[in-house]
């Protein structure tokens, strides 16, 4: 009787044994996979970052000879928080301007400048005349400061005509137009690459966090920050440093997928702050 009890009680030993290697064993494979979602989905911010980076050196290239430049590469770094959700930390390259740039900047506004001056010389080309002639010198004189400015031809001798027909060729060829999204990136690529990157970012945590298992009260959370090595002549110096924190709740994401909230919703149920 005592045998059959000790191999009884054996047999239930091993099988708990079993099971509970079993688990374990299920436990890591689970692990394992999400970590794997985690990392896919790393990959997808880093081409997000790429692409809103692209999207701003197009435009840029499309009016400038001498686009910026990126200090290096995106680097994202993703884990869970338990009672949380799923927090990844996304490193954006820094936006390096040429040493030119401060002098283009300067010449796109006045170029601005010298195409208003232009139409106001166009519009007085029709009616040139005794009694325009006083409104038209001025109005040369102030395209001719710009011009001498810029190193372009003179048109003194315009100015001083007081008699006879004023053509176009004389007055020059005004400069081509400028998209206007073009214009506000020239003015500031640092705030365009900014826009960019973070609609970027915006789109990919839509659309590309369906592998990932979150909660409905959880938070899928993106902080993107500068990535550039700090100065180690000036290691406290953190002034020209900026953060991004992007998150979406899985309520939300979770009726995306169902086709309940379309990717325009989506993108206005996103919590955006900037430090």
């Amino acid at each position: 009787m005592g045998e059959r009890v000790m191999v009884k009680t054996s047999t239930v030993t091993i099988a708990a044994m079993l099971i509970a290697t079993a688990a374990s064993a299920q436990q890591a494979d689970d692990q394992v996979r999400a970590r794997q979602r985690i990392a896919m989905m790393e990959g997808a911010l880093e081409r997000a970052v790429q692409i809103g980076a692209d999207n701003l050196l197009r435009q840029v290239k499309a009016v400038a000879p001498d686009p910026p430049m990126l200090t290096g590469v995106p680097e994202v770094r993703g884990f869970r928080l338990d009672g949380y959700g799923i927090f990844f930390d996304v490193g954006v390259p820094m936006l390096r301007l040429p040493v030119t740039w401060p002098l283009r900047s300067m010449l796109n506004r006045d170029n601005r400048e010298l195409a208003v001056l232009t139409a106001e010389l166009k519009q007085l080309l029709t009616q040139i005349d005794a009694r325009y002639q006083p409104q038209f010198a001025q109005v040369v004189s102030r395209l001719e400061t710009r011009v001498q400015a810029q190193g372009v031809a003179s048109l003194r001798e315009v100015a001083g005509t007081t008699t006879g027909a004023v053509t176009a060729s004389q007055v020059g060829v005004a400069p081509p137009a400028v998209d206007p999204a073009s214009a506000r990136v020239l003015d500031n690529p640092a705030e365009g690459y900014t826009q960019e990157v973070k609609a970027a970012l915006i789109d990919a945590m839509i659309e590309n966090s369906g592998p990932l298992t979150l909660g409905p009260d959880e938070w899928l959370t993106v902080a993107a920050r500068d990535n550039v090595p700090r100065d180690p002549l000036i290691p406290g110096d953190l002034a020209d440093f900026s953060t991004v924190i992007i998150r979406l709740k899985g309520s939300d994401l979770t009726a995306f997928r169902a086709g309940r909230l379309t990717l325009e919703d989506a993108r206005q149920r996103i919590e955006v702050r900037e430090y």
